[in-house]
């Protein structure tokens, strides 16, 4: 059991038999009243965020997450996954992998997340490198990229790129935002 005062962004908690993840807490102590902690939750089942407030001092479960290193391996009816360490097989459901299935490229490395033995989250790198596989052709001499075009690269994903990026070019995408960050 963990204090309210214990509180970290990113930290992990069980709350009301759900399992949340701390995106922002404040300490809050007004002039008149006992001090309350101000918290912004995301589910890590549906997703979702909430803002609740704690009592200063209340009590909760604190959730132990375990991560293993992972190697995305292939998509058939589930996507497939080996632990680098045990070459152990694991097959996740299209349901878990919400926003991370639309970039995940072959061998990747990635780390699976685990609670009570559960795989419960998916960990990309930060940056990707994929293919474009379609866009319409580049305008020769716009480099500035201030204007976009939507792309579809090679894990099915569409993305807006630069007016200058053509069909077949490498690019680096930030898998947090979704955005396209460089051409490789």
């Amino acid at each position: 059991m963990i204090s309210t005062s214990d509180f970290k962004n990113g930290m992990t908690i069980v709350y009301e038999d759900t399992l949340y993840k701390i995106i922002y807490f404040q300490h809050v102590k007004p002039g008149k009243g006992g001090a309350f902690v101000r918290t912004k939750l995301k589910d890590l089942d549906s997703g979702s965020t909430i803002e609740k407030t704690f009592r200063a001092g209340e009590k909760m479960e604190q959730a132990i997450l375990e991560t293993r290193r992972m190697q995305y391996l292939y998509k058939d009816h589930h996507y497939n996954f080996m632990d680098t360490a045990t070459y152990e097989q694991v097959q996740l459901s299209e349901e878990l992998l919400s926003r991370e299935k639309e970039f995940l490229l072959e061998n990747m490395e990635i780390a699976l997340v685990y609670y009570d033995g559960k795989p419960i989250s998916l960990e990309l790198p930060i940056t990707i490198e994929a293919k474009v596989i379609e866009t319409e052709p580049g305008i020769k001499g716009d480099t500035v990229g201030t204007s976009f075009k939507p792309a579809v690269i090679e894990t099915g994903a569409r993305i807006q790129v630069p007016l200058f990026i053509n069909t077949g070019d490498r690019i680096k995408i930030d898998t947090r935002t979704g955005e396209y960050m460089t051409r490789v």
